[in-house]
């Protein structure tokens, strides 16, 4: 069955009524985003900001009336809005899994790849991760995710036991344990992440080396590298736990971090660490430090 998408694009202001109103006429699902390029950069916790200018698109099934639509739209707000309001049959697919068409085999430094199943690359000596993400984030196409598959691939990794802090799809995880690492725990709050971790582990041949841990199980003993690709201010937050994570001399790699945050977050993390200068990729930020 066809869906119909209806896009509306109104003011700060007017967007959680517009939300609402669409929910009210049956929407299956209502996103919101940036109609002018207005950047909005990492919320405070509780903190839902929106555009000034906000495009809202609603999720209908195919057989709504859209006249009827239009109508009470215009009625509910007692204005014509519907002069920019845009309909979009959509015919039916597997949408979560439709954008991995375009996802193919791609290199990380020297010698790792990600590849989709079934895609390999013409190199002898590469490390190939086979990779599924499934609903879960990371492909290595976000600049944060590539900078640590990068520092992996230039990195000895042989005997060295890993934490990955955040770990989405796991392919940090994977890549490492690819790459020679002894043993990597994985953590996430999001369970997707943890099944499709598992999955891609289990794929590439590494489940025996890998730890699926939550938060409330960590590992007993501090190790040897800890990585944590999420976000500025939750880096921050954390920085007592992943420090105790890190045994001394030990290295902790911190991604996520845009650029102009990198220097808090390089002076909260110099208490506990000697910290390496930035590695940068487009605005995204790679921190490394090594453990006093």
């Amino acid at each position: 069955m066809p869906w119909i998408q209806a896009h509306l694009t109104t003011s700060k202001a007017q967007a959680p009524l517009i939300e609402l109103l669409f929910e009210s006429l049956g929407a299956l699902a209502t996103t919101l985003e940036d109609a002018k390029d207005e950047p909005l950069l990492e919320p405070k916790p509780g903190e839902l900001p929106l555009w000034q200018l906000t495009r809202i698109t609603g999720l209908f099934e195919g057989n709504i009336n859209s006249d009827k639509l239009r109508q009470r739209i215009n009625q509910t707000l007692n204005s014509d809005v519907t002069l920019t309001l845009e309909l979009e049959v959509l015919e039916d697919k597997a949408w979560e899994r439709a954008w991995l068409d375009d996802f193919h085999a791609m290199p990380f430094g020297s010698r790792l790849w990600i590849c989709p199943q079934g895609k390999r690359p013409d190199q002898e000596d590469a490390v190939i991760v086979e990779l599924d993400p499934g609903l879960a984030f990371g492909t290595g196409t976000h600049p944060t995710t590539a900078l640590c598959l990068q520092w992996l691939d230039r990195t000895p990794l042989e005997q060295l036991e890993l934490i990955d802090f955040g770990c989405g799809s796991g392919i940090l995880a994977v890549a490492a344990l690819k790459l020679g690492a002894k043993k990597v725990f994985a953590t996430d709050h999001d369970l997707q992440a943890i099944q499709a971790t598992a999955a891609n582990a289990e794929k590439n041949g590494v489940l025996e080396r890998l730890q699926l841990c939550d938060s409330g199980h960590l590992p007993d003993h501090p190790v040897d590298l800890v990585m944590a690709n999420i976000l500025a201010g939750t880096l921050i937050e954390l920085k007592a736990l992943l420090t105790g994570l890190t045994r001394p001399g030990g290295r902790i790699i911190l991604s996520g971090i845009l650029s102009e945050q990198a220097e808090r977050v390089s002076e909260v993390y110099a208490e506990s660490f000697m910290m390496s200068p930035p590695q940068q990729q487009e605005e995204w930020i790679l921190l490394e430090g090594y453990k006093k």
